[in-house]
């Protein structure tokens, strides 16, 4: 409990979790379950974000420091 409260916590403020006043309890359901994924969505797409810089890197030094050929004598 001690590790979703923050989560919560951050939903409620910048999620927009909060009461859905057109449907109700289901509104209100899916109101949750919408937040919760924006906020799954968003945590994919920042370590997606890290995973490509962290290739475009890599590839950027392979391109500007390539490795010597071995002759073949």
């Amino acid at each position: 409990r001690s590790a979703i409260e923050p989560i919560i916590g951050h939903l409620k403020t910048d999620g927009h979790l909060g009461r859905c006043y057109l449907k109700g309890r289901a509104g209100d359901a899916a109101n949750v379950i919408l937040s919760a994924v924006g906020h799954n969505f968003r945590r994919i797409l920042a370590w997606i974000r890290e995973l490509l810089c962290l290739f475009l890197i890599q590839l950027w030094r392979t391109r500007a420091c390539p490795a010597p050929l071995n002759s073949a004598s």
